[in-house]
């Protein structure tokens, strides 16, 4: 069956205002990339999903992390994509599993999804700069790194990859260890894609992004803002002012920002008299 971008919208409107219910991470995310790959079906790729629980379950292996590793990087191939990084493919999941490869948050989604089917504790980490992933069970905790096929990461490992992206001189903390929610990990994906169409000056996908984001976190400030500038940007005034009206009306906003967006709200509603 192929999916309905309207229906698929509603769905997603669903995880925003209730929570996720019966639609899985997974799940989620192809229906995310079904709406920029419209007329694909999902049905393989959902058996895909199963068929990667079903070889893990089967690999034998002794921890957890040896069991994802084992199926992911070693049975079907699941490797990041270190030398067209930047490609949107890496951020579509339908794309990451046609090519086996992707950015870390796409592998990512994929070995906890898996490791949940296997009926282990798993979720992402608030890990800056590079997507991590927790996984639990058996009385083993495992931190792995998707990108570099499933690899178990201990502190001093942990300690080397935030220092090659933060200097020798980053610590890690307890902040590093916590998890992120499901939610979060989706924003991160579609972060992804967004920020590589703004850099490419594509601004209507750009937008269509944002707005599709903007379903399953109505009430994110940030999302608000980032929509408001682009319509600003893009020239459409009474929409920009819309957006940028209902951010400054949320709460929590950092005074920069706050003060920025009610300049550029000035301006815009000075032109419109």
């Amino acid at each position: 069956m192929i999916p309905d971008p309207d229906s698929t919208r509603a769905t997603l409107a669903s995880i925003g205002e209730g929570g996720f219910g019966e639609v899985g991470l997974a799940e989620a995310a192809l229906l995310l990339g079904s709406l920029d790959r419209p007329g694909v079906p999902l049905e393989r790729y959902r058996d895909h999903l199963a068929a990667l629980v079903e070889s893990a379950r089967a690999s034998g292996a002794d921890t957890p992390a040896a069991a994802l590793s084992a199926t992911l990087h070693g049975e079907f191939g699941y490797e990041g994509d270190g030398k067209t990084y930047d490609d949107p493919q890496n951020a579509n999941l339908i794309r990451v599993i046609d090519r086996r490869k992707g950015l870390p948050v796409a592998l990512g989604i994929l070995y906890i999804e898996t490791a949940r089917g296997l009926d282990l504790n798993a979720g992402g980490l608030n890990f800056p700069n590079h997507f991590l992933i927790r996984v639990q069970g058996g009385g083993i905790r495992q931190i792995l790194d998707p990108f570099h096929g499933g690899t178990a990461l201990d502190a001093p490992a942990l300690r080397g990859l935030l220092a090659s992206f933060q200097g020798e001189n980053a610590e890690l903390s307890q902040s590093h260890y916590q998890d992120v929610s499901d939610l979060d990990i989706l924003l991160r994906l579609q972060n992804n894609i967004k920020l590589r169409l703004l850099r490419d000056g594509k601004f209507e996908p750009a937008l269509r992004v944002i707005r599709d984001m903007r379903l399953l976190a109505p009430q994110l400030p940030g999302l608000m803002r980032e929509e408001g500038m682009l319509l600003a940007r893009k020239g459409e005034h009474r929409a920009a002012i819309g957006c940028l009206r209902d951010f400054l009306a949320a709460g929590n906003i950092r005074e920069p920002e706050r003060l920025e967006v009610a300049r550029v709200l000035q301006v815009l509603e000075s032109q419109l008299n």
